[in-house]
């Protein structure tokens, strides 16, 4: 295994949409390149990131852990294959022929398996075009490892020959996340709790290049600070993939005692929701985001019907993004459990949208009665709205 690894040195970064983008690629192959680099930050050695003509390098310059490596690659957004590859210098055919049967002997000891050489040759001096040179290597394989059978359309391995200025050879390309990389489609503000899906919301969204704050609503001391840590906690396995956030903690608990004293109380968790937009937004329009994103799913629960949504959407000025909107339970907890967010959303600390649910909520709200009953809080639920903004706490997020 030692032996393997020691044979890499670099990986070749894969990516998928941002080959489509015409003239303005280049922006999006910087932002991605910028990622690579702060998702690399910490991790064992030392690396360089460059790029040529529509490929990225990631290079070492020291010892490095692999396994580490292509973790932290597996988690920037835009990467849609990462391949451990060697990278030599050639002056003839002969060196490129060496070099690929040394590698098959000692990254596929196993023998018995079927092969396909697969080249690019970018370097148009060559004198060997392609398809020669996938022949040519074939026969050194065969050659060297009489057990190796060609196989030319479904292969166990493939033999991947780029022939540029070097010769970048690899043989395994592992899944990337894919998307767009983080901070090429702005800013939005995440409605996080303690919840599985909001996480989950806040995850998809940053696929989509949208950079990423969060704010959640505390209610002390009907929530504990245990309640609060969780979605910190929750925050920083985001941030993984999201890159650092702030998380501004709301302190709610003031609005929502008012809110049960005036109101009735099946509309109760409708008229919460809606002072959480409100304040959410005013965050979002505060720090230049650009849109709200939920963690809504349509008939989860009382809340999440579409008069519901209609109802809580409505006091926003901002687009309100909910990417998991189609999803059943189940396919949210897979995403969950992918990003590793599952566990620490099940943790059995309440938020506050769990202790105030009414018993029987209004699951089709008249948006013009949930206005008349929230006049009932004109005078009063102001001054709050107000001091919960300017008394927040913000924490900065940062993955480990």
């Amino acid at each position: 295994m030692a032996e393997r690894e020691g044979l890499f040195h670099a990986f070749l970064i894969k990516y998928a949409e941002i080959g489509i983008k015409g003239k303005n690629r280049y922006l999006f192959e910087d932002a991605l390149m910028r990622q690579i680099r702060f998702a690399l930050r910490g991790a064992e050695g030392k690396f360089s990131v460059r790029k040529e003509t529509g490929r990225i390098y990631v290079e070492e310059e020291g010892a490095f852990d692999p396994d580490e490596v292509t973790e932290r690659l597996g988690r920037v957004f835009g990467i849609s294959g990462i391949c451990p590859m060697v990278q030599f210098e050639y002056k003839e055919f002969a060196d490129i022929r060496e070099r690929v049967v040394d590698y098959a002997g000692r990254v596929h000891p196993e023998g018995n398996f079927t092969f396909k050489v697969q080249t690019k040759r970018a370097n148009k001096g060559f004198p060997m075009d392609s398809n020669e040179i996938n022949a040519r290597l074939g026969e050194a394989l065969l050659e060297a490892y009489p057990s190796l059978k060609v196989n030319v359309h479904e292969p166990d391995v493939f033999f991947y020959v780029e022939v540029r200025e070097r010769v970048n050879l690899y043989s395994r390309v592992l899944p990337g996340p894919g998307g767009m990389p983080v901070g090429t489609s702005g800013k939005a503000m995440l409605l996080l709790s303690g919840g599985i899906d909001s996480p989950v919301a806040g995850y998809m969204t940053a696929k989509r290049g949208v950079s990423i704050d969060a704010v959640y609503f505390h209610a002390p001391p009907y929530t504990s600070e245990r309640a609060k840590q969780k979605v910190v906690d929750l925050a920083k396995i985001v941030s993984r993939y999201s890159g650092p956030m702030k998380l501004h903690v709301i302190n709610f608990t003031d609005i929502q005692l008012c809110i049960y004293d005036q109101c009735p109380h099946e509309e109760l968790t409708i008229i919460m929701r809606r002072y959480m937009m409100r304040i959410a937004e005013a965050i979002a329009k505060e720090s230049g985001a650009l849109a709200l994103v939920t963690g809504e799913s349509i008939g989860q629960v009382a809340s999440q019907t579409l008069p519901s949504l209609a109802c809580t959407g409505e006091v926003c000025d901002l687009p309100v993004i909910r990417p998991v909107i189609g999803f059943d339970k189940q396919e949210i907890v897979d995403i969950a459990l992918k990003i590793d967010t599952f566990e620490t959303s099940i943790q059995p600390f309440e938020d506050c949208c769990t202790i105030f649910v009414a018993k029987h909520p209004v699951i089709k709200p008249n948006r013009k009665i949930i206005r008349r009953s929230e006049e009932k809080l004109a005078g009063k639920i102001e001054e709050m709205v107000k001091t919960a903004l300017e008394t927040r706490e913000v924490v900065e997020i940062q993955a480990p």
